[in-house]
């Protein structure tokens, strides 16, 4: 019997969805991105009506379709449905349907690829400025590390791809492991990668067919668990990827699990571990768009001898740093609040979980009295482990000439353009910054590519 296709399986998932829909408005009313997105006007029921309008024709009303470009991935919308229904994957519908609508196939594939090669090429050369082969190599970026390996392992570790920009936290991830005793396989970067850029850009069938690759290369483990780093592969998997598989196939190839999650489900098998005190007041920063990852971090945290954990009593929304910057002024508020609420509560360290509110905030660590650190360097701290942020020297030295010279000898190693590198530099490394630091120059000026002064 022939597979079902990809894009079929998925509009039939899509139908259920939208069946299921009941137009309360719910989702509206709990949503965070409403009243910064300039929405909160319009009646909740006519809102979502709307979105189910755009996922079904590809148009509808201008508010909706500002709501879904407006979304965060914060995940309330989920908790508020009585009904079983994804409020947060209509929306990820919605703006499909409107990439389809906007613009014919071959654009939207020439976008997907762009955005695509884009991706990569910063993944690839941030990378490659901070680690040696070896190192790359654990972290599944050689062709030997994609091979099924002899003995099938617990878990694969999936990394996604931007985690590699910061790859202490990766390693990180398995140093805690290795410690643990726990056997894994290394998947990730550009060759895994979960298709987000052609879901993005509204080339569905390209979609179906990387995040397809990207899923049967997953499934070789002994408990048919993947564990994930990056929130975005992970929604990408659980909410779409993994449905349609399921629908197509008649069961899921494995199931995912968040690697937050996941450590707190070990806790009596972490604590023993955690022997060195760490005498640090530290707060931290939270995105509630995967349940339980926050709960988790929180738990782990407490558990380390010597923490004391602070409540900057901070809004949290979305579903990791980068997704709020849908909202960017919002954002920008978001940041610079949380930096003095940071100050005024005194706290050691403001400790972040994932990788991309790390890229963003961790420069604010020059103009600060205190540290900005990922959360894995704490409980690494405490179990005697340590990766050294390369990533945060090199972003806090705010200057694209200086940070080349400082890579010079990984720019050879790897045969790297040194014009390309630093071209990366500027747009990917230095123009992450969404909050200027005191004295910087703004986003857009960033954005653009002009040299840090």
């Amino acid at each position: 019997m022939n597979e079902v296709p990809f894009a079929t399986a998925l509009a039939e998932y899509v139908e259920e969805m939208l069946d299921a829909c009941t137009r309360c408005g719910k989702c509206v009313e709990v949503c965070p991105s409403v009243e910064p997105a300039g929405i909160s006007g319009t009646k909740s029921e006519d809102v979502i009506g709307g979105i189910l309008e755009l996922v079904r024709t590809g148009g509808g009303p201008e508010v909706s379709r500002k709501w879904a470009q407006s979304c965060m991935q914060s995940g309330e919308c989920i908790k508020a449905c009585d009904y079983g229904v994804n409020p947060r994957f209509l929306l990820t519908m919605a703006r499909l349907s409107t990439a389809k609508a906007d613009n014919e196939l071959a654009e939207r594939r020439r976008q997907g690829v762009a955005r695509y090669r884009d991706g990569s090429r910063g993944v690839t050369v941030l990378s490659h400025l901070q680690l040696d082969a070896d190192m790359l190599e654990r972290l599944g970026q050689k062709s030997a590390s994609v091979s099924v390996p002899i003995e099938v392992p617990d878990f694969v570790f999936y990394t996604g791809c931007n985690v590699l920009k910061t790859p202490h936290i990766a390693l990180l991830a398995l140093d805690i492991m290795d410690a643990l005793g726990i056997s894994y396989q290394v998947m990730g970067g550009p060759s895994h990668c979960c298709g987000i850029s052609q879901l993005r850009t509204g080339d569905t069938e390209m979609f179906g067919r990387m995040a397809s690759s990207t899923m049967d290369k997953l499934a070789h483990s002994k408990s048919g668990q993947v564990i994930s780093w990056c929130p975005t592969c992970y929604i990408q998997y659980t909410e779409s990827v993994l449905p349609t598989a399921e629908r197509q196939r008649g069961s899921r190839p494995f199931e995912i699990s968040p690697f937050m999650r996941f450590l707190a489900s070990r806790l009596a098998e972490l604590k023993p571990h955690l022997q060195h005190r760490v005498e640090m007041r530290v707060a931290l920063h939270k995105h509630p768009g995967v349940a339980g990852v926050v709960e988790a971090a929180t738990e782990i945290l407490k558990l380390i001898p010597g923490v004391e954990l602070v409540d900057l009593k901070q809004p949290a929304v979305g579903l990791q740093s980068v997704n709020v910057g849908v909202l960017p002024a919002f954002k920008r508020e978001l940041q610079l609040r949380e930096l003095e609420a940071a100050h005024d509560a005194g706290v050691d360290a403001l400790v972040a979980v994932y990788h991309s509110d790390h890229r963003e905030l961790c420069a604010h660590e020059r103009d600060w009295p205190f540290r900005i650190t990922n959360i894995l360097e704490v409980v690494g701290e405490s179990m005697g482990l340590h990766r050294h942020d390369r990533y945060k020297e090199l972003k806090i030295m705010q200057d694209a000439d200086q940070i080349i010279a400082d890579c010079g000898d990984l720019i050879a190693r790897h045969s790297l353009d040194p014009g390309d590198a630093r071209e990366v530099v500027i747009k990917v490394l230095l123009g992450d910054q969404p909050l200027p630091l005191k004295g910087g120059m703004p986003p857009e000026q960033r954005a653009a590519g002009v040299a840090p002064s």
